[in-house]
């Protein structure tokens, strides 16, 4: 049974969904304006994000919250994290593949995770210690032993384009084993689909605490691990970079990470 906290995350998320595709039907006249360099938003993501944040102060109002729109609001050992439109982009453009992101963290970990995904009503959960749920049907991670023929996932954010070279040099590194990597617009369901064995594994820079809470936590849950490019675990929300997999591919992947110089290209 989920608890009370995951019940009103998923109220929240759910809620979300539906805003978002209701305005689907009439995305050429939605306004939407760049934050940095090939990175935008549009009114969808400040509505969407409104709307959960609505929900979530009406249930729990002394939690602080950290927000991809809005910033952070408040302080405590409680933070919900949102991503209320995790894949804009593909959004914007019709492209099927974007959710809502939302986790509860405390002390700076995610103990609760919430992805909707509101085209395909996939909705993954997981909670600290109690394992990893997509529509109420337990998930496990897969179980591949090391790159070869593999399926892995990432990820090219505008913020790391001036890695690109070494990020370029990993995939080359990988796809000697791998059998193909994809790049598919939305961090969340990325680690989503990982938790539930569609992909091997999942590794991209330049990710923000709110693309990555929730579905880190689903992959924990679900029996994998997740660490930085450097195979660090510790405070990762912070990190900015991300490698998502069950115990075995994930150090498999990582030390190609490393022997190929892209974990090098952040220490300068």
């Amino acid at each position: 049974m989920q608890k009370p906290v995951v019940n009103v995350m998923v109220k929240a998320a759910r809620s979300a969904g539906n805003l978002i595709l209701r305005h689907m039907s009439k995305l050429d006249s939605l306004s939407v304006f760049e934050k940095s360099k090939q990175d935008y938003a549009s009114e969808v993501d400040a509505q969407a994000e409104a709307e959960i944040i609505r929900e979530l102060r009406r249930a729990f109002p002394d939690y602080a919250i950290l927000a991809e729109e809005s910033g952070a609001m408040g302080s405590g050992r409680h933070t919900f994290v949102i991503d209320p439109l995790d894949g804009t982009s593909n959004f914007l453009r019709g492209f099927p593949h974007f959710c809502v992101s939302i986790a509860l963290c405390e002390g700076g970990e995610p103990v609760h995770g919430v992805i909707f995904d509101p085209l395909r009503n996939e909705l993954f959960t997981a909670s600290r210690g109690a394992g990893a749920v997509l529509n109420d049907k337990k998930i496990r991670i897969g179980e591949r032993k090391d790159l070869n023929g593999a399926m892995l996932i990432t990820g090219f954010p505008p913020r790391e384009r001036k890695r690109v070279a070494p990020h370029l040099a990993a995939l080359e590194a990988v796809l000697g084993e791998a059998e193909d990597i994809r790049r598919t617009g939305s961090a969340a369901l990325d680690l989503a689909y990982v938790a539930c064995g569609r992909a091997d594994a999942y590794f991209e820079a330049g990710v923000k605490p709110w693309d990555i809470a929730a579905g880190l936590l689903l992959v924990r849950e679900a029996g994998g691990r997740v660490c930085d490019f450097r195979g660090g675990g510790d405070k990762l929300l912070m990190s900015s970079q991300i490698v998502a997999g069950n115990l075995k591919i994930t150090e498999h992947l990582q030390k190609a990470i490393v022997n190929s110089n892209y974990a090098a290209a952040f220490s300068v």
